[in-house]
């Protein structure tokens, strides 16, 4: 089951915001993260990972439901990369207590 918007408002609320604080915090977030990736500029959230603007060359490619080619047009996508500390965490790896 995916975590919603709605799920995140509710875990804030329940750090002792109150319900429309919660929102505006969540919202605020969000359209602070929409608006820097607009301008083509990374989000780099420490601990957690990195969201990348990429830009997408025009390409050949084809319809799956008849076969027929066709040019793909340029286009920018998101890109996530997640870091080496969610990565460990995803993974049940505690590296904290080693030494390499």
């Amino acid at each position: 089951m995916a975590l919603t918007k709605s799920d995140i408002v509710t875990a804030v609320h329940e750090l002792g915001f109150t319900k429309k604080k919660s929102v505006d915090i969540i919202e605020a977030l969000l359209e602070i993260i929409k608006g820097t990736l607009e301008k083509s500029q990374d989000v780099l959230i420490s601990g957690f990972g990195k969201f990348c603007v990429k830009n997408k060359s025009q390409r050949r490619g084809r319809n799956p439901a008849t076969g027929q080619d066709l040019i793909l047009r340029e286009r920018r996508v998101i890109t996530f990369k997640c870091s080496g500390k969610l990565r460990s965490k995803i993974n049940g790896v505690d590296y904290s207590d080693q030494d390499f």
